[in-house]
């Protein structure tokens, strides 16, 4: 298990932070951003659409129930995780962005991988799990663990 997969922070974040906001999230159902989503909202979690479609958003602009905005600074409230689903090149942005609007937790989904800014944002006192995916978490967790 890498150093980025931590146990604790897997936990922390799906068991403790319920306010997720999640990159890349659009109203494209066919997309795994809105799968994980919807997952996340079963799950008992509030889900903040991030996209940059939404800088033109109109009054009722909304993903899964909840109103989008275009970046993490637009969003008026406190979030407690967020969710990347970007490509790795384009990923450590936003956990700088995460780190700068005090989200508690960053989570890089599967395939997704920053070590530097897994440095910055960890360095700073904020949890940071990577390359993997809270379906395949919550799944890891419920199943027999084996001997």
């Amino acid at each position: 298990m890498h150093e980025w997969q931590r146990d604790e922070w897997v936990d922390l974040m799906l068991d403790d932070l319920d306010t997720w906001a999640v990159v890349g999230l659009s109203g494209d159902r066919g997309r795994t951003a809105y799968s994980i989503a919807e997952l996340l909202q079963r799950r008992g979690k509030r889900i903040v659409p991030i996209h940059p479609r939404f800088a033109e958003a109109t009054p009722g602009d909304e993903v899964l129930g909840e109103r989008g905005y275009p970046t993490l600074a637009d969003v008026p409230f406190q979030v407690d995780v967020v969710d990347v689903f970007r490509r790795s090149d384009a990923a450590g942005e936003f956990a700088d962005q995460a780190v700068a609007v005090g989200a508690r937790g960053v989570w890089f989904q599967l395939g997704v991988i920053d070590v530097e800014a897994f440095g910055r944002t960890t360095g700073g006192g904020t949890p940071m799990v990577m390359d993997t995916c809270p379906a395949i978490e919550w799944r890891r967790r419920e199943s027999p663990r084996s001997a």
